[in-house]
């Protein structure tokens, strides 16, 4: 889980931070500055699953989570089973052939709203992407994915996520040791078969007597 400065406040989706990291978002993706992943480079990846003592965080309440050990100094990953209200086309509307298309972003963890992350399951590795596991890519380059949107079918194998999970050096392995995550291993089908859980929102409030 990130640290409380790394996380992004989770109001309802409709709150003001959510819609300010969208729109910024939006003239990132208009202005091409999305960042490439590059190089050769194969993950060490592993799937973890929330256990019920993470129910009492709405984030990662019955989370999912891939999580790649070499993206930088400490862990990072996906959510990958919490997509958001916001449909695809919202995101990339200069992209006609979304108009119709019903799939949605998906809400990669609180960290960083600001950026798109997106996996794509190929037989083949696509360029400026990053094997996570068989058959399963990792990317944040604009070209592949404006690329993967112009196909006849654009959502095809592919999941985008704003957002993504992090954790402090040491973090994830005390979680770990303390129980809070069931470890399975990362596949593809897996990933693209997960259960969806709804988007986090507020807790209610307790009641005070």
């Amino acid at each position: 889980m990130s640290t409380p400065t790394q996380r992004a406040a989770l109001p309802r989706w409709v709150a003001g931070p959510l819609i300010a990291a969208l729109l910024m978002l939006m003239t990132l993706l208009d202005s091409g500055n999305l960042s490439s992943a590059a190089g050769p480079v194969r993950m060490n990846a592993i799937l973890l699953v929330a256990r019920p003592n993470l129910h009492d965080d709405p984030t990662f309440t019955h989370a999912v989570v891939l999580v790649m050990n070499n993206l930088g100094p400490a862990p990072q990953g996906l959510i990958v089973n919490k997509p958001t209200p916001l449909p695809v086309s919202k995101l990339f509307p200069s992209v006609k052939a979304l108009a119709k298309v019903p799939d949605r972003i998906y809400f990669g963890g609180p960290v960083e709203l600001d950026e798109v992350w997106f996996l794509i399951r190929a037989s083949t590795p696509p360029e400026h992407a990053i094997q996570t596991c068989p058959g399963l890519y990792f990317s944040t380059s604009r070209a592949l994915l404006m690329s993967l949107l112009s196909r006849r079918n654009p959502m095809e194998n592919l999941r985008i996520f704003i957002g993504h999970a992090g954790w402090d050096p040491g973090q994830l392995r005390d979680e770990i040791n303390e129980g809070a995550w069931k470890l399975e291993q990362a596949r593809s089908a897996t990933i693209f078969s997960t259960p969806e859980h709804a988007w986090p929102e507020e807790p209610e409030p307790k009641n005070t007597i």
